[in-house]
């Protein structure tokens, strides 16, 4: 067995957002997401099948939801996102790494 890092390589190259799979099981799916500066394209909304739990490690960010209202998220903030909730990233920190940890289950 061997235990792994969270913090362990990361990526170098952020020109784009970096969506790592850390674990894959029937129902539940768990990533890492990094980023820096990036936000979800204005038009489009995530709408998952899947409940989705994630958390910032580091870094912060800004989700916004179809309703109108938003959630600044730093570290060690968490936030549960119920299924075909629509949702966006608004706002990561340009000024450092924003690690996420996003797990989703049914």
């Amino acid at each position: 067995m061997h235990a792994s890092n969270i913090n362990d390589l990361l990526p170098a190259d952020l020109t784009a957002e970096v969506f790592e799979h850390i674990l894959r099981a029937p129902g539940v799916r768990i990533e890492r997401i990094v980023s820096k500066g990036h936000s979800s394209p204005e038009s489009g909304w995530y709408d998952q099948e899947e409940h989705e739990w994630v958390m910032v490690l580091q870094g912060a960010g800004i989700l916004s939801f179809a309703d109108g209202s938003n959630c600044r998220l730093s570290a060690g903030d968490y936030l549960n996102i119920p299924a075909h909730c629509k949702h966006r990233v608004a706002w990561t920190d340009p000024d450092q790494v924003t690690v996420w940890l996003a797990v989703f289950y049914r």
